[in-house]
């Protein structure tokens, strides 16, 4: 069952689930991802996206999160490449889930847990 936010709930929901995947990238190794503040509108609009899909699709599992998210990716002209690189539309992670590294795979399952956790406060 669909719930409705607002924007300002959405952004709320994205900016947490933004600032946990940069520390999960940073956990990683992968220093290359902005605050929420400071990233671009494409990528807080990319989260605000995802948020949406897991509001509209709460029983959906992670591998339909990412799904989702590559759909989008997909849509707007990205594709794969080994490194990413916005200017060139480029991800490592435009590839079917099963695919993808365990820590990539969790970054859906932690995504999932937040918007879970805030969507009914």
């Amino acid at each position: 069952m669909p719930t409705n936010l607002t924007a300002d709930q959405l952004e709320r929901i994205a900016r947490t689930c933004h600032e946990a995947n940069k520390a999960l990238c940073e956990a990683h190794g992968d220093h290359s991802q902005k605050p929420w503040a400071d990233a671009e509108q494409w990528q807080r609009d990319s989260t605000v996206a995802g948020v949406q899909f897991a509001i509209d699709n709460p029983d959906a599992g992670p591998d339909a999160q990412h799904n989702a998210w590559m759909a989008d990716k997909l849509r707007d002209g990205w594709t794969w490449g080994p490194v990413k690189n916005p200017e060139l539309k480029l991800h490592p992670c435009i590839v079917p889930y099963s695919d993808l590294p365990a820590e990539q795979r969790a970054k859906d399952y932690v995504f999932k847990a937040i918007v879970g956790a805030m969507r009914d406060r």
